[in-house]
């Protein structure tokens, strides 16, 4: 499955909009971020409340998320970047397990500061990329 066909199916895995039969790859990426980091903000604001229900639902869609971002990885043309996004992805899950057992909100928050550094380079990659020459196809 392309890249952008995984992407595409996990940010519709879960629950998005209808935006995505318009995005292209990187706004996958990017929507799939976006939805990563107000999960983990809503964790956060679950735990500090004692909302354990609510917890449990933002914890469950942050992993989701970053399952979909895992799947989405292309090892073939991403080489040493995508092993290592894939270490941190599993990384991101495994804490997030444990924030959740242990209602630690300082796990999440760790998770929320180490992806947040990821999503800020997703969101500077259409800036650089538009000074790009673009091929034709002929």
């Amino acid at each position: 499955m392309a890249p952008n066909k995984k992407a595409m199916n996990a940010y519709r895995n879960v629950g998005v909009t209808s935006a995505v039969d318009y995005a292209d790859a990187v706004q996958l990426i990017q929507m799939l971020f976006n939805g990563l980091m107000d999960a983990l903000a809503d964790a956060e604001g679950h735990i500090s409340r004692n909302d354990i229900a609510g917890k449990n639902q933002s914890i469950s869609r942050a992993t989701k998320i970053i399952i979909g971002l895992k799947g989405s990885l292309d090892f073939e043309k991403g080489g040493e970047l995508a092993r290592n996004l894939d270490d941190l992805y599993d990384y991101a899950t495994r804490r997030l397990l444990k924030a959740n057992i242990r209602n630690d909100i300082e796990a999440v928050q760790e998770i929320k500061g180490l992806l947040g550094e990821i999503n800020g380079a997703w969101e500077l990659l259409p800036s650089l990329l538009k000074d790009q020459p673009i091929a034709m196809a002929s």
